[in-house]
């Protein structure tokens, strides 16, 4: 395991995998550390995963999301709003259940990359056709998570992206 800070500061957008399949026992590591991220209300989290690994499936969702194509894995991350305590907040708890995965992902030397699908309805919708959600009205593709082991050059590392003028004390 990496260090912690290690992960935070390394942690990359990866737009290119190698052909080296990811293990089910990662992807559960992965999709477990999405479920413990801080929700809006404890039990009422609006989280649900769908893992694809057919790459048939992959190669359609790449045609409205490109970075996908490549992945050895997809995780579309679903807010199902039924589930949801705070039904106004839902992008907030699956912002959160995203970033746990992305850390959990290079905790595991691997790459991932965050495609946005939310808000944008008609994407959403697209989105949920291809993976068996013919209505969008409670069940809310939220964003796509790309999973491989990083193309040669497209490792994780470490770039300063700090800027002390961004910080505000007290007041703007």
């Amino acid at each position: 395991m990496v260090e912690f800070e290690e992960i935070i500061n390394t942690r990359r957008s990866i737009r290119e995998y190698s052909d080296k399949e990811v293990s089910d026992e990662d992807i559960l590591k992965i999709l477990k550390a999405g479920m413990q991220a801080p929700g809006s209300r404890l039990g009422a989290e609006p989280w649900e995963f769908i893992v694809i690994k057919d790459k048939q499936t992959l190669t359609k969702i790449g045609e409205i999301k490109p970075r996908v194509t490549n992945a050895s894995v997809a995780i579309v991350l679903v807010a199902n709003i039924e589930r949801a305590f705070y039904k106004t907040v839902w992008q907030q708890d699956m912002g959160a259940a995203a970033e746990n995965m992305l850390l959990e992902i290079v905790n595991l030397g691997l790459g991932g990359l965050w495609n946005g699908v939310a808000p944008d309805e008609e994407r959403m919708a697209e989105i949920g056709k291809i993976v068996g959600i013919n209505d969008i009205s409670d069940l809310k593709p939220y964003c796509i998570i790309t999973v491989g082991y990083p193309a040669e050059g497209w490792e994780n590392k470490f770039m300063d992206k700090f800027d002390e003028s961004r910080i505000h004390y007290e007041k703007y």
